[in-house]
C-alpha cells in the first residue's frame, strides 16, 4: 500500500515537472538579467542570490533593486514590494481550494512557490482537486531555474560589456508589460486602474508638491489607483 502511494506520488511529481518545464525555461533569461542588474546596481552578490532564494518574486525583486539604486528609504522599499506582492495572497488562496487534504505546513511550502505563471497553470487545470506532489513538481523547477539564473547573472555581472549590461535593464519593463498586457486586454477595469496609476505616477513625478522618494511615489500611485478601482470599477470586465 505504501509502495503504491509512493509510486502514485512520483508519477504526479514527474507530471508536474513536465508541466512546469516551460515556465522554468522562460525564467532563466529574466533571472540572468536580475543577477546582472543587481550587480550593476551595487547589490552584494550574496544578497542578490539570497533575495532569489528567500523571496522568489521576480517583479518585486526588480523593483527592490531599482529602488535601492535610486536611494529609496527602507520603509518605502518594504511598502512598495508589499503592494507588488499582494496578489500572491489571492493566488495562493485560490490554488489552496484545490488542495483540501493537505496540511498547513504543506500549503505553506507550496504557496511559497506560486508565481503568476505557475498560478496560471494550476488555476486553469480543469481538475477540482490537484495532487500535492503535482503542484510541487510545477513550482520547484521554476524556483530552481530562478536561483540558477540569478547566480549566473551575479557571476557574469561586471564582466559583460557595459552596453550589454545596461540593455538588460529593459527586462524589468518587459516583465511588467508581459504581466499587465494580457490583464488589461481582457479586463476594462484593470485597464482603467493601470491608466489611473500611470497618471498619478506622472503627476507626482512632475508636481513639485510631491517631493517624495521614488519608492513612496510608486506606493502612493499603486494604493490610490487600487482604491479607486475597487470603489468605481468593481467587476467591470469585458468578459462578464
Amino acid at each position: 500500500m505504501i509502495e503504491e502511494k509512493n509510486s502514485a506520488g512520483n508519477q504526479h511529481f514527474h507530471k508536474g515537472l513536465r508541466a512546469g518545464l516551460p515556465v522554468a525555461i522562460g525564467y532563466l533569461p529574466i533571472a540572468l538579467a536580475f543577477g546582472v542588474i543587481s550587480r550593476t546596481a551595487g547589490l552584494p552578490p550574496l544578497a542578490a542570490v539570497l533575495m532569489s532564494l528567500l523571496v522568489f518574486a521576480g517583479a518585486s525583486q526588480f523593483v527592490a533593486v531599482e529602488l535601492l539604486a535610486a536611494g529609496a528609504t527602507f520603509p518605502g522599499i518594504v511598502a512598495t514590494t508589499f503592494f507588488v506582492n499582494l496578489r500572491h495572497i489571492l493566488m495562493s488562496a485560490t490554488v489552496s481550494e484545490k488542495l483540501p487534504d493537505l496540511s498547513r505546513s504543506w500549503l505553506a511550502v507550496l504557496a511559497f512557490g506560486i508565481t503568476d505563471e505557475s498560478f496560471s497553470l494550476l488555476s486553469t487545470d480543469r481538475r477540482s482537486r490537484l495532487p500535492g506532489f503535482y503542484v510541487l513538481g510545477v513550482v520547484i523547477l521554476p524556483y530552481l531555474a530562478w536561483i540558477g539564473g540569478s547566480l549566473t547573472g551575479v557571476m557574469l555581472g561586471g564582466q559583460l560589456p557595459e552596453i550589454l549590461e545596461s540593455s538588460m535593464e529593459i527586462a524589468l519593463y518587459a516583465m511588467f508589460l508581459g504581466l499587465i498586457a494580457p490583464e488589461i486586454k481582457s479586463s476594462s477595469s484593470k485597464f482603467k486602474i493601470a491608466l489611473i496609476a500611470l497618471m498619478l505616477s506622472s503627476l507626482s513625478y512632475w508636481n513639485p508638491l510631491f517631493d517624495i522618494s521614488e519608492g513612496w511615489r510608486i506606493t502612493f500611485s499603486t494604493a490610490v489607483a487600487a482604491f479607486l478601482g475597487a470603489v468605481f470599477f468593481p467587476g467591470d470586465d469585458k468578459d462578464e
